[in-house]
């Protein structure tokens, strides 16, 4: 058992969150997870804080009221350590990401129509459309890296459609969200910016002319007379629904191909038994959560956390991805062990509680029609990569692969067995 002054006091603290520890991070999670469910860690910026391991804590700090999302109060500090991205003007505040009851509240319940099933499932053919027309594209040419021809263009498309933006800046978003979601330091706030620069024109654009959107939606609820968005507020929502709604998706997807091409016979299962994709993307989310850190938490008062003695200012950072491994599985089941057919396993890879992620359902939908047609598409899907590993994201709080090099056998539509749109 580890004492509270061990974990009050460690020496030294454990590194995380470099490029090494991201490279190999099952391994290092698991070596924190036979120690503790909480240590005192470093982070890349030289900061220090709190990161969860285990999966049981992880649901109890993500729902944990003295832990706070909203970087406000401890601005001074976040200056001091570089981490100024977090606090509003960066391109990056007023969302309901950083924001604790009420406002977190309002926020939320102004887009939370966007994703109720109903409308989510309305989006269904659009998004197999989609899916069959990049697969089009690639199918008669044998090999792609499916990042930046699959998982990464797919998920961008749909959210674009669904915020209204034009087809032409879609490039150049997915630039700068990835940048932003996976670049420390300076890099990452010229990245908001950016964002941030264009989505204000693109705002304005769309107040002087609405279209049927979730961003003229947005506009609308500004503009009513009891005036439930700010201008800030419209904006910070604004990003956090392009940046967030988008990079979540892209690497649930990746880590699924990955998991799916280390594993050809849980890719066999799934290809003659299609039904099970949507309860298999479950079981993808546990084994290698699309998110691998949560978004940093401020402790507002002094507590116990899973024998920590987490102090005022001090931050809490949950690792999702570790929580997966740690989930309850059934009994005498191994929580390491891909299993396409397993149900009833818990996880946290969208979060907990009140910040549990509002575009989940989107994000189910999407990767279970992609996973379908592209299995369906490319039956012999297999690896086309030298003896060298997996590069992953080598830096920020998401997890996935940067390339995901295929091969596969050359296939039009009329050899491809399926009807394509």
């Amino acid at each position: 058992m580890t004492s509270h002054e061990d974990l009050e006091a460690p020496s030294p603290a454990p590194e995380v969150g470099t490029p090494d520890f991201k490279a190999h991070a099952h391994e290092r999670y698991a070596a924190l997870r036979a120690v503790a469910p909480i240590h005192r860690v470093r982070m890349p910026d030289g900061s220090t804080g709190w990161l969860v391991v285990g999966h049981d804590l992880a649901r109890t700090a993500l729902a944990h009221p003295l832990l706070s999302k909203d970087p406000a109060p401890f601005e001074e500090e976040l200056r001091a350590s570089g981490r100024h991205i977090l606090l509003a003007g960066s391109g990056f505040g007023g969302n309901m990401l950083m924001a604790d009851p009420p406002q977190h509240t309002r926020l939320r319940r102004l887009v939370s129509g966007a994703f109720t099933p109903g409308a989510v499932d309305a989006l269904a053919p659009r998004v197999e459309e989609l899916a069959h027309r990049y697969i089009d594209a690639i199918a008669p040419r044998g090999e792609a890296d499916l990042v930046t021809a699959y998982t990464g263009p797919l998920p961008m498309a749909v959210v674009c459609e669904l915020l209204g933006v034009p087809a032409e800046r879609r490039d150049d978003l997915q630039t700068w969200t990835r940048a932003a979601m996976t670049n420390p330091s300076e890099r990452q706030r010229t990245s908001l910016l950016a964002l941030n620069a264009y989505l204000r024109d693109l705002l304005e654009e769309k107040r002087r002319h609405p279209q049927d959107d979730l961003l003229s939606g947005l506009i609308a609820v500004r503009d009513a007379d009891d005036g439930r968005l700010s201008d800030a507020e419209l904006l910070g929502t604004a990003v956090i629904l392009v940046a967030a709604g988008h990079e979540t998706t892209v690497n649930l997807l990746g880590n699924a191909v990955v998991a799916l091409l280390d594993h050809p016979d849980q890719a066999r299962t799934l290809r003659l038994a299609p039904e099970h994709i949507p309860g298999a993307v479950e079981e993808f989310l546990r084994y290698d959560a699309p998110v691998e850190t949560s978004p940093t938490r401020f402790a507002t008062e002094r507590f116990i956390l899973g024998g920590a003695v987490v102090e005022p200012g001090d931050t809490v950072t949950v690792a999702l991805t570790s929580a997966g491994r740690d989930a309850p599985v059934e009994s005498g089941a191994d929580p390491d062990r891909l299993d396409v057919l397993r149900r009833g396993a818990r996880h946290v890879s969208f979060g907990h509680g009140i910040h549990y992620c509002i575009g989940a359902p989107l994000a189910r939908l999407e990767a279970s029609i992609a996973l379908r047609v592209l299995l369906e598409r490319l039956p012999d899907l297999a690896w086309a990569r030298t003896e060298e590993d997996v590069a992953w994201l080598p830096a920020g709080i998401t997890r996935g692969p940067v390339r995901l090099p295929v091969r596969f056998t050359p296939r039009t539509k009329e050899t491809a067995g399926v009807d394509v749109p």
